[in-house]
């Protein structure tokens, strides 16, 4: 009994090997394929990977030479060339070649510039904002009067990532036309922004001063309160410190 059970147990497990040796005469290309295609598929995402790393680090350099020339004009024409040949950083080299005209005296053309980015609906809208921010601060007076007031409302409005200095924009433009009411408030509504920087809080205030304004006061903690009949430092007889049950 026990040689046939072990000459049967021979012939199934030649029967499987059987099995196998034709599934994988059958199949044996698919299986070769899918091993080819994730070997190389891997291969070509880490060469993919490479390449990018080389590009960017390439725009970098490209970037950083254009940004490195002294001259105004010639770093705005270099900052130019890059935005052409570089479509993924276009839009920091073209804000940057704005600043770079405007440095050189070509603050029409800068104004320009800064409209097409803040007018293309594919730039991002953080960038978009930036770019007409810019553009206010690039032409000021020179500006189209409501215009730029219509762009500083927008870019003032609670919530507005460039709030603060649209706010100090705003200001300045209505000191210049003799609304210091409301330039004040402005300057006021800077200090109450959470996200106003030290030295843009510190010029709303010294122009809230030279408009004739007051600088609202900082909250301060007082002193314990102080129940008449038991003293400093109680209230109803109880340490201030303490719950009133206690």
């Amino acid at each position: 009994m026990h040689s046939t059970d072990s000459f049967i147990d021979e012939v199934s497990e030649a029967v499987r090997r059987d099995r196998v040796a034709r599934t994988l005469r059958r199949y044996g290309w698919v299986i070769a394929a899918i091993v080819v295609l994730l070997v190389g598929g891997a291969a070509v995402n880490e060469w993919m990977k490479l390449r990018q790393a080389r590009e960017a680090a390439a725009a970098g350099d490209a970037m950083r030479a254009a940004l490195a020339q002294t001259d105004p004009k010639a770093r705005a024409d270099a900052l130019a060339a890059f935005a052409a040949a570089t479509p993924d950083a276009a839009v920091a080299a073209r804000l940057a070649e704005a600043g770079s005209l405007a440095k050189s005296g070509e603050t029409a053309a800068a104004g320009a510039l800064l409209a097409t980015v803040a007018d293309d609906g594919a730039v991002p809208a953080l960038y978009r904002a930036l770019a007409a921010l810019e553009r206010v601060m690039v032409l000021d007076a020179a500006m189209d009067a409501s215009e730029r007031a219509a762009t500083l409302e927008t870019l003032a409005q609670p919530g507005a990532p460039f709030r603060p200095l649209a706010l100090e924009q705003r200001a300045l433009m209505r000191l210049e036309q003799g609304d210091k009411d409301g330039a004040v408030a402005d300057l006021q509504a800077i200090l109450a922004e959470p996200t106003a920087t030290e030295a843009l809080q510190g010029r709303a205030r010294q122009l809230i001063v030279a408009a004739g304004g007051s600088i609202p006061a900082v909250p301060q903690a007082g002193p314990p309160a102080t129940d008449p009949a038991t003293g400093p430092g109680t209230v109803d007889g109880v340490p201030a410190d303490l719950p009133a049950d206690g």
